[in-house]
């Protein structure tokens, strides 16, 4: 059989895997085989934590909102259902915002909330 050069298509393959390890340590940014198996790595990585950023973010809100509520005598889950009964639609991402930057206007949603759920 005869030998067959790399050529073109096998160096390209290698320089694009080495472009991605840009930047890693030691062998992994130099080597061909340990900057392909960690790039594989990497790559995982990142589709799984693009993932995982919603749940943090989500859960990161639901904190902030909880603790607002509860300055204003409310459990977060008796606010939420509040406003579902009181049909204010608001989602959790500007509902951390506004508890953060503008407490008047959170008290207000709270205030909402809890006349709700006493009727």
């Amino acid at each position: 059989m005869p030998r067959v050069k790399g050529g073109y298509t096998t160096r390209r393959r290698r320089k694009s895997v080495l472009k991605l390890a840009k930047g890693y340590y030691g062998a992994k940014h130099l080597l061909f085989k340990t900057a392909k198996e960690q790039v594989m790595n990497s790559l995982a990585y990142a589709y799984r934590d693009r993932r995982r950023k919603k749940r943090d973010f989500r859960k990161l809100w639901i904190t902030r909102i909880n603790a607002a509520a509860r300055l204003n005598d409310l459990s977060y889950s008796r606010l939420i259902n509040g406003l579902n009964v009181a049909k204010i639609e608001v989602n959790r991402k500007i509902l951390a915002d506004i508890a953060i930057n503008d407490p008047a206007g959170f008290k207000a949603l709270c205030d909402q909330a809890k006349k709700a759920l006493a009727k």
